[in-house]
């Protein structure tokens, strides 16, 4: 059954989408013959999550022009995005390995994406101010920049589009270190990228990383670093991070954090005892965090709504966060009973 759209807005995210491949539950791959299947991005999490919440989602990427290109927009598709303007050509999918941990076993995630079709995007390929015309928002990661020298330019295309249009722009700003492998830096790229933005998600640790601030205690504090940070990219007007408390591999501690530029907001933890799937939790967070920004116009409400998403994900299996509104607004509450609903 459709969720139900609210057409007036709408959400546009940007970034590869590979293959998911893991053993059935929390097995090791050395005791399986056999795996599941699914498809998962960082940026096309967050456009599935916002689907689910009843808002108009587009996701924009390349795949193999082959049937496992179209079987992934399918994928999309179920999940109810708007695939119009994915584009295909050349023939590989990335791939992810994922091992589920559990207690005191951590998880192990293994990537080969280098050459995939979304590598090989190039400028010009995506007309940004035509996808971008009636949209409310456009989010992308630090992921997308990294995975190569055209999707890092594609990336700047679409923040410039997007400031063009007065579309707000958001980034969740983490990347690997070990995506850069077409001979530009981190710190070379990213910088320029997460100038064009209204609202930011990282760390102090990540910040401070990219744009050469020292990090000793007082530049780590999260209001420091997002003062900071502000005052060099004026754009940004919220900057946005959450505390994980690892207990073990099945149970974390979810706390959200905002600085809005004049006020720090901080919501209660909430506490994830038993641990389904950690994947896409984070995209959860900024999904929440971009709903709650749109319909709620209240910052700490935003925040909370985020923080509540992102903990409904963890009992999630798979890489997006496909709970309703009504889930998620019931946890904002305080109803953490898991009671069944007749």
């Amino acid at each position: 059954m459709d969720p139900g759209r609210v057409e007036m807005k709408k959400v546009v995210t940007f970034g590869e989408v590979m293959m998911r491949l893991s053993p059935p539950g929390h097995a090791k791959f050395s005791q399986v013959s056999a795996l599941e299947l699914a498809f998962g991005g960082g940026e096309a999490n967050v456009a599935i999550s916002l689907a689910y919440f009843g808002l108009s989602a587009a996701h924009v990427t390349r795949f193999p022009d082959n049937i496992i290109g179209r079987s992934a927009t399918q994928f999309l598709r179920h999940h109810w995005l708007d695939t119009s303007e994915v584009i295909y050509g050349d023939n590989m999918m990335g791939i992810y390995f994922l091992e589920k941990g559990a207690v005191h076993r951590s998880s192990q995630v293994i990537y080969e994406r280098e050459g995939s079709a979304f590598s090989k995007i190039e400028p010009g390929m995506i007309n940004w101010e035509q996808v971008l015309k009636n949209a409310d928002w456009f989010h992308w990661t630090g992921i997308t920049p990294a995975v190569s020298q055209g999707a890092a330019v594609c990336c700047k295309e679409a923040i410039e589009a997007a400031n063009k249009l007065g579309v707000t722009v958001s980034a969740d700003i983490h990347s690997r270190s070990s995506l850069w492998n077409y001979g530009k830096t981190e710190k070379e790229v990213m910088p320029k990228l997460i100038g064009g933005c209204d609202v930011v998600l990282g760390s102090p640790r990540d910040i401070c990383k990219l744009f050469n601030f020292e990090l000793n205690d007082k530049q780590q504090d999260f209001k420091a670093v997002s003062q900071k940070l502000i005052k060099m990219c004026p754009r940004i007007k919220k900057v946005v991070d959450k505390n994980r408390e690892t207990v073990s591999a099945s149970h974390n501690r979810i706390q959200g954090k905002m600085w809005n530029g004049k006020y720090l907001f901080e919501t209660p933890k909430l506490d994830v005892t038993h641990i389904i799937d950690r994947v896409g939790t984070g995209d959860a967070y900024a999904a929440g965090l971009i709903y709650g920004l749109l319909m709620y116009e209240d910052d700490v409400q935003s925040l909370k709504f985020a923080t509540a998403a992102c903990a409904l994900k963890h009992t999630i299996e798979g890489d997006a966060n496909v709970v309703s509104l009504d889930d998620v607004q019931g946890l904002m509450k305080g109803d953490t009973s898991g009671r069944i609903h007749r």
